[in-house]
């Protein structure tokens, strides 16, 4: 049985408030731990098995609810939201945990955020393990528009993609459409987000060999300096994250940076 996410420690970052999990020996090596989107620290990482695999093997995890997500404050305002941003907000939480650098696992949205921290601020990121990440922006085949008339009107969406990411966001229960858009439009094309140059730190690129999006990742892998690609046979982006080879392969991979 895999527990729930412990009760939340409250972080500011600017205006709002992050909800942060601590897990594990107070002593033991920290890893950072950044969600995808319209998910939550618990669902991407409690529930999956990766903080109890991570603690077991000796890191202790402090991981956070993005903004608009989870225990988080979820602001309706598109300027709320950037890729600086978001980076800043796992900076904050660092700060907050006293860690000056720390290895960091992202997946998705995450695995965006964690790259251009990495890129900006790389003496805050060790290294990095990097799961479902697109070299194109995710964001732009969404029809904003139909997005924001859904939650704002109620009027159907046509666009398949847009349905689909919708429809994801609405399974969670804590999940606020009016947030999550919101962080759509901010993200959306947002140049801080282009991948365009990869970060100097050893990287570990995982997606599954379903994910319409293997392809992009095995190719930023390699052509990044310092990076190595993981493939997950019959995993899909949306399932990736319970594949315990997965797990085992991006634990050895901080292991090898204690």
């Amino acid at each position: 049985m895999l527990p729930s996410a412990p009760d939340p420690r409250f972080v500011r970052s600017g205006d709002v408030q992050l909800a942060t999990y601590e897990i594990g020996e107070p002593d033991a090596p920290p890893v950072m731990l950044v969600h995808g989107f319209a998910s939550s620290a618990e669902a991407n990482w409690v529930l999956t098995g990766w903080t109890r695999e991570l603690t077991r093997s000796g890191f202790r995890v402090i991981a956070l609810d993005n903004r608009a997500h989870g225990r988080s404050d979820k602001p309706h305002d598109r300027a709320a939201y950037s890729m600086p941003t978001m980076r800043d907000d796992v900076f904050r939480v660092m700060d907050a945990y006293r860690i000056t650098s720390a290895p960091w696992v992202g997946y998705s949205m995450g695995a965006r955020v964690t790259w251009y921290s990495a890129l900006t601020e790389n003496e805050r990121v060790s290294r990095a393990v990097l799961g479902g990440i697109p070299k194109a922006d995710p964001f732009a085949r969404l029809d904003v528009k139909q997005a924001r008339d859904y939650t704002h009107m109620g009027l159907p969406i046509t666009d398949a993609v847009t349905r689909t990411y919708i429809e994801m966001a609405a399974e969670q229960r804590d999940n606020d459409l009016f947030a999550l858009v919101a962080l759509v439009e901010g993200l959306r094309g947002d140049p801080h987000a282009a991948i365009d140059e990869a970060p100097p730190q050893p990287l570990l690129i995982a997606a599954g060999s379903d994910d319409a999006i293997a392809a992009e990742a095995r190719t930023l892998a390699d052509e990044a300096p310092n990076a190595r690609f993981v493939g997950l046979p019959g995993r899909t982006h949306f399932n990736a994250p319970t594949s315990g080879l997965f797990r085992r392969e991006a634990i050895a991979f901080l292991k090898e940076g204690a």
